[in-house]
């Protein structure tokens, strides 16, 4: 009976488990390739939905916060950002479990619905002036639908790619799960710089402006959701599954603290790299306006210049990765970001040129991809098939949730109180914390659990 109502609540999965009569042959390279592309592309416009609130923030937060000055009305949107994040971890236990049980297919088609409800819901949302508190209360909504969203897409994109590329070029394709989220921030930004410079006004951006980039958002959500109606399940997955679903407890918590270790890892070489992430990524738009005196417009440009070449040198080093292990690319990033990030965010404040400014932004990005190309295929690298998904989603949401989603808020806390500098030593003390889980732990490459469980 539970077998039954199982397969009944969920007819698409059944249609692809293997049967002991009929095993499935094993995937082709080109069904691997395009599995691979139609994952990337989705993961590129699931992430735009996600990245273009904050590169819309300094534009809409007027329409929702109606009091206080300019940093005061960005330090609100920011915290809305990281109410965001707190529904992460949600999306990171139910999808990761559904990906674990039912597949990573399907787990990806559900959290790209989600994204696509929540930018429409903003798009077309009333202002503080014509409904009072109960725009930002519908904002703070339409915030959590995309956080449980973006909480599951991550730890089910990062096992489908893992799963899917081969474990000479893991390290290669697994970084494009951070290039596609790289390509969604830089698709956000220009959008931004499309509207700024050649379609509207600042005045018309704050009046109605921002309501574009969300709506073209869950449009092409819907496009997602095409492409990815052709992806195929992994080979890993499929071979996990029996006749029926005898093995009910994949994706189970109780599996999951079997495997405590490998998450409370997952946790500490998270908790560095999403912080120097979202720092020197989503929150430098706001950084390069409100502390160094950069106009809106150059800042942006900026910020899109410096994610363009970011994007760029992800695969190269997730392909270094499988020359010369993961390890010793997470220990550069955690020396390098620990040294650094005081004396360059300093001169950063400092500059008020934006060539100088590109120039150390961009050195931070170079150290920070040393987490960031990698950080995907280790931590499906740690987990066996059986938990992956959840394993690997359910404590990054967590570490990202309290360090990444809070970064902007925490940095315009510290420079709303005068000690701006304090947010410079807190980004490069949690790296240090995170250096510590990198010099203790085996290099995955050499103990994958992917082709052994």
């Amino acid at each position: 009976m539970a077998v039954a109502q199982c397969t009944e609540a969920h007819p698409e999965s059944l249609a692809r488990m293997p049967t002991a009569s009929a095993p499935m042959p094993p995937l082709s390279a080109l069904q691997r390739l395009k599995s691979i592309f139609g994952g990337s592309i989705g993961n590129l416009i699931e992430y735009y939905d996600w990245y273009v609130y904050t590169s819309f923030s300094l534009y809409f937060a007027d329409a929702f916060f109606t009091e206080g000055d300019a940093v005061s009305q960005a330090l609100s949107a920011a915290a809305i950002f990281a109410v965001g994040f707190l529904m992460r971890p949600l999306g990171g236990w139910y999808f990761g479990r559904f990906a674990d049980r039912y597949g990573r297919r399907a787990a990806l088609m559900r959290s790209i619905m989600l994204m696509c409800a929540g930018s429409l819901l903003i798009a077309l949302c009333p202002t503080q002036r014509s409904i009072g508190v109960a725009a930002p209360a519908l904002l703070v909504f339409a915030r959590l639908l995309q956080g449980l969203s973006l909480g599951g897409e991550y730890g089910s994109s990062a096992t489908y790619l893992a799963e899917m590329a081969t474990s000479k070029h893991r390290g290669f394709w697994s970084s494009f799960l951070y290039v596609t989220l790289i390509a969604g921030q830089l698709m956000a930004l220009a959008v931004l710089i499309v509207l700024q410079r050649w379609l509207l006004g600042e005045a018309q951006l704050k009046a109605w402006g921002w309501r574009i980039p969300f709506a073209l958002g869950g449009v092409i959500a819907l496009f997602a959701l095409y492409l990815r109606r052709d992806m195929v399940e992994t080979d890993a997955f499929r071979g996990s599954r029996g006749p029926v679903l005898e093995k009910r407890n994949h994706g189970s918590l109780g599996l999951l603290l079997q495997h405590w270790r490998a998450a409370l890892v997952v946790v500490g070489l998270t908790m560095g790299g999403t912080l120097a992430f979202y720092t020197y990524t989503t929150y430098m738009a706001k950084f390069l306006v409100l502390s160094v005196g950069l106009s809106k417009p150059t800042a942006t440009l900026v910020n899109a210049a410096t994610l363009f070449c970011y994007m760029l040198v992800q695969p190269l080093i997730g392909a270094l990765s499988d020359r010369v292990g993961r390890r010793a690319i997470l220990i550069a990033f955690g020396v390098l970001g620990m040294a650094l990030t005081v004396p360059v965010l300093t001169a950063l404040q400092a500059s008020r040129s934006p060539y100088a400014a590109f120039a150390l932004i961009m050195l931070m990005l170079l150290v920070v991809s040393g987490y960031t190309s990698i950080n995907a295929v280790v931590k499906a690298e740690l987990f066996p098939v059986s938990i992956r998904a959840l394993g690997v989603g359910l404590p990054y949401a967590v570490a990202v949730a309290v360090f990444g989603g809070s970064a902007e808020a925490v940095a315009l806390w510290f420079k709303q109180t005068g000690h701006e500098s304090g947010f410079y030593w807190y980004v490069s003390a949690c790296i240090a914390c995170s250096l510590l889980v990198y010099v203790l732990v085996p290099d995955t490459r050499k103990t994958s659990l992917i082709e052994t469980g």
